[in-house]
């Protein structure tokens, strides 16, 4: 039996919408990552974070992504 690994790299991107009008689309927002993420081929996602943050033209939708690429192992 193979021992279990104590530890790991785990890779992030970090995208938002651009600033000013139509800052707090989400739709707008889920499509930068999920373009990225093809981009980047054959990875596995860890996990997707979405955050908001008040501006005084509303909220603004940031996202994280993170990730394994195939050679981390």
């Amino acid at each position: 039996m193979t021992e279990p690994q104590k530890q790991w790299t785990v890779r992030h991107f970090s995208q938002a919408n651009p600033a000013g009008p139509g800052c707090d689309s989400v739709p707008a927002l889920l499509r930068r990552p999920a373009d990225s993420i093809e981009a980047l081929g054959p990875v596995e996602i860890q996990d997707v974070v979405i955050l908001s943050e008040t501006t005084p033209d509303g909220p603004w939708r940031s996202g994280t992504v993170y990730f394994h690429l195939p050679e981390d192992g």
